[in-house]
């Protein structure tokens, strides 16, 4: 599966399943609390340097958070931001530098074994299942090196299959599949053998509208209905407003904003109006400056488009500066901001082309 903890799930694999010898290790390591559980995931400190001397990238720098268990956190930021290298540090196929890695309780360095028994990712830009076995196979594949008897969680399977649009594929090599398809099939193996922390890195690459909302809506009850913890890194902001509880905003290897959508959005910008005209000329300008916060201003097809802050009543005082400065409106539309007008607001003017996601990060 998409390189993710697999070269330990291939190790920590046992003949018994995710049974006793599991437990126990997590119990030796701190894992079972019985006074306060521990988060899924807890980085504390971690960073992640590419290079030496004057040339050396930054990636990930000295970042901390924690993800509780059931929810879903969004993971974005521009491609160099540093997220790709944050999660395979996570999982462990990074070497970071320095920091701690804890999952479930679990420190990552000291207790791999344990750490990654029930620890599955899905990683952009991997090969993610075996294409020349069926739908089927695939996911009894994955669940036999996850320690899962795979008889014993057919039932499972066949509600994954049925969920995603699978069904009818079941018994069909992943060869010979659309890319929409073996997406799914990619994300149907990731949850086959019953992980409880999974990573998904651009789970809708390739999807449908409507492939795309069945995959939102299924990630959505395994996190309410199975307490499934998931961390989605995606450039799909459709996905991230509709399922993630909280979002982490990464730029040059550092997290910029950490909070629930709704939060972001109302903190960041406020309702506006776009107006077009061919009327606004310099002076016009000057004029709503004094008077307006002017966010963007675009010349084409020999007319401007300009946005206004302004809502409810400002909408008036606006039309009455446009109206006695001459200017004859083509077009009036309000701006509502969502997540995307966060996300560029907050991570403009950062790396975009430091060797794409998994060379993120700032310059020494």
């Amino acid at each position: 599966m998409s390189q993710t903890a697999s070269a330990d799930r291939g190790g920590s694999s046992t003949p018994g399943g995710r049974g006793d010898s599991r437990g126990d290790e997590r119990h030796e390591n701190g894992r079972d609390n019985a006074d306060q559980e521990p988060p899924a995931l807890a980085v504390e400190g971690l960073s992640k340097r590419f290079g030496r001397g004057d040339d050396s990238i930054l990636a990930v720098d000295d970042l901390s958070f924690t993800v509780d268990r059931g929810s879903i956190v969004g993971l974005l930021g521009p491609n160099g931001a540093g997220k790709t290298t944050l999660i395979k540090s996570i999982l462990g196929t990074v070497l970071p530098d320095s920091g701690t890695v804890r999952l479930f309780g679990t420190d990552a360095a000291s207790g791999r074994r344990a750490a990654y028994a029930d620890i599955d990712a899905m990683l952009e830009g991997a090969r993610n299942d075996y294409w020349r076995l069926t739908v089927r196979e695939n996911l009894r594949y994955f669940a036999t090196i996850s320690g899962v008897d795979p008889d014993s969680v057919t039932a499972r399977h066949d509600r994954l299959l049925d969920r995603l649009g699978l069904a009818e594929k079941a018994d069909t090599p992943v060869r010979e599949l659309s890319r929409g398809m073996k997406q799914k099939v990619s994300l149907a193996s990731v949850l086959a053998g019953g992980a409880e922390l999974v990573f998904l890195d651009e789970p809708t690459l390739g999807l449908d509208v409507e492939s795309s909302r069945i995959l939102r809506a299924e990630l959505r009850r395994l996190a309410d209905e199975e307490n499934l913890t998931i961390v989605v890194s995606s450039h799909d902001m459709d996905v991230v407003e509709a399922v993630c509880d909280r979002v982490i905003v990464m730029a040059g290897g550092r997290i910029v904003a950490d909070d629930t959508v709704a939060a972001l959005v109302s903190s960041r910008t406020h309702d506006g109006v776009e107006v077009t005209s061919a009327d606004i000329d310099e002076g016009v300008l000057a004029r709503l400056r004094e008077q307006f916060e002017l966010r963007s201003v675009r010349t084409g097809d020999l007319r401007t488009r300009i946005e206004v802050a302004v809502c409810g009543d400002e909408l008036y005082g606006l039309m009455d500066c446009l109206g006695d400065a001459g200017v004859t409106i083509d077009g009036v539309r309000t701006i509502h901001p969502d997540l995307e007008d966060v996300f560029v607001d907050m991570t403009v003017g950062e790396p975009d082309s430091l060797g794409g996601n998994d060379g993120a990060g700032r310059r020494k």
